[in-house]
């Protein structure tokens, strides 16, 4: 677990692939877990610690996760998340074949499929179907993977990943979407690279960004390519 920012109000975690968030049927020990026992020992806090979480990542993606240490915070980051504009939530997904246009918007209507926890998307309005927006920026390119940066306009069920699909794009290592094969550690190449917002208690700007995971040859050479190009 890499800790990437934390005050007396939030906590922000690097979560690896193949972590969870909170618990599930596995019964695998839970990032809340981790994070609790971080600040149980690092502040020497007697009794249970307190630990909100607002938001969550698929099992398989990587990224920052944030957690609120009071319960203001909490709520007020509760409500941020509900509101599209209130926080800035960016993305790095690595992908097999290279969009016809370098950037642009992506907007579909969602629905899940309960049974096979899994979403579909389509171009025009269906019944049960919910709006869902993403743009989407050509960042580099390496073999035959591609690099995109997403900025997410909604959050809905696995949306990233069947808006891509649907484009033709499919994530690296995500089977459930089309991908040909798997990662050998299970997860795929979506990664939660930035949040930006307005601190829920101290009302200061807030920037906050992950490394991809490090010692993965592809994101490795895609983030030197884009640096060099920057």
């Amino acid at each position: 677990m890499q800790v990437i920012y934390e005050d007396n109000h939030i906590i922000a975690v690097n979560k690896a692939c193949g972590e969870i968030v909170q618990g599930d049927k596995t019964g695998d020990v839970t990032l809340i877990d981790q994070v609790k026992a971080y600040i149980k020992k690092k502040y020497n806090k007697p009794g249970d610690v307190y630990l909100g979480s607002p938001h969550r990542l698929d099992r398989p993606t990587s990224g920052i996760v944030l957690f609120a240490r009071t319960s203001k915070a909490l709520t007020r980051l509760n409500e941020m998340f509900q509101d599209k504009d209130a926080i800035k939530k960016t993305y790095w997904a690595v992908v097999d074949v290279l969009p016809e246009l370098e950037e642009g918007t992506l907007e579909h209507y969602l629905w899940k499929d309960e049974g096979k926890n899994k979403s579909f998307a389509s171009s025009k309005p269906k019944k049960g179907g919910r709006f869902c927006s993403l743009s989407y920026k050509h960042m580099a390119s390496v073999n035959r993977y591609h690099l995109l940066e997403i900025d997410l306009h909604t959050g809905r069920h696995h949306q990233i990943r069947v808006q891509l699909a649907k484009m033709g794009c499919h994530i690296k290592g995500d089977l459930k979407y089309g991908a040909e094969r798997s990662n050998p550690d299970g997860g795929i190449h979506l990664h939660a690279r930035k949040l930006e917002f307005i601190h829920p208690v101290k009302k200061e700007p807030i920037k906050i960004v992950a490394r991809p995971p490090k010692g993965d040859a592809i994101w490795d050479d895609l983030i030197q390519i884009k640096e060099l190009k920057d």
